[in-house]
């Protein structure tokens, strides 16, 4: 009997191995399908150039990276500089460093039959996107600091550079869906961040000349 109650556990587990493997299958097949679709019926000559311009935008973070920088030199803008500088180093570490070289996804145009990038080879890994999380870490902590008008052009910015990544063919819907996830954390974990070292700062009896 015990045997029996042992053999059951283990058919039972793997079945939920099986079922489990089915779901990434699955996952995998619709992120495919997703892509070959924006190939088919929503790229078109005409507007590459538009959204190739947007997706370098983001290359390298650099477009947050000058607007966090040109932030801190006034000082009514210098809380939200900081707080989009510290998204942007929250979000690279979780990204770039931790999860990208952890997940070592293979980018859609080497895995998927049929796709075609239109940009230049990407040299990391695809899971996640590190333009739409560092696009979305600043934008958020920029939402959250500036007026709502910047803060919201900030947004839409994000969402369309996070959408280029799709059009050129070089990261799956799930690798800027979990980009803009990361990019949320981070940039509400940089503006608290930011608060705290403010809170502190403002603390600080002034020092006698």
């Amino acid at each position: 009997m015990p045997r029996t109650k042992r053999s059951l556990r283990r058919c039972s587990g793997n079945v939920i191995f099986q079922k489990g493997d089915s779901m990434l299958e699955f996952l995998q097949e619709l992120d495919g399908n997703i892509l070959l679709f924006i190939q088919e019926y929503l790229r078109q000559p005409w507007m590459d150039g538009f959204w190739k311009t947007i997706t370098h935008l983001g290359d390298a973070g650099m477009f947050w990276i000058v607007t966090a920088i040109v932030l801190l030199i006034w000082k009514r803008t210098r809380k939200a500089g900081l707080s989009a500088s510290l998204a942007l180093i929250i979000g690279a570490l979780i990204t770039n460093v931790a999860l990208k070289n952890l997940m070592a996804r293979i980018r859609p145009y080497e895995v998927v039959a049929g796709l075609t990038r239109i940009i230049e080879q990407q040299h990391d890994f695809s899971f996640p996107s590190g333009h739409t999380c560092a696009s979305f870490a600043a934008a958020f902590a920029l939402y959250r600091t500036l007026p709502r008008k910047w803060g919201i052009a900030c947004l839409v910015l994000a969402a369309l550079i996070s959408f280029s990544r799709l059009y050129v063919g070089v990261h799956y819907p799930s690798d800027v869906l979990g980009g803009g996830v990361v990019g949320i954390f981070a940039g509400w974990a940089g503006t608290a961040l930011a608060n705290l070292i403010s809170a502190a700062s403002s603390q600080q009896p002034p020092q006698n000349p």
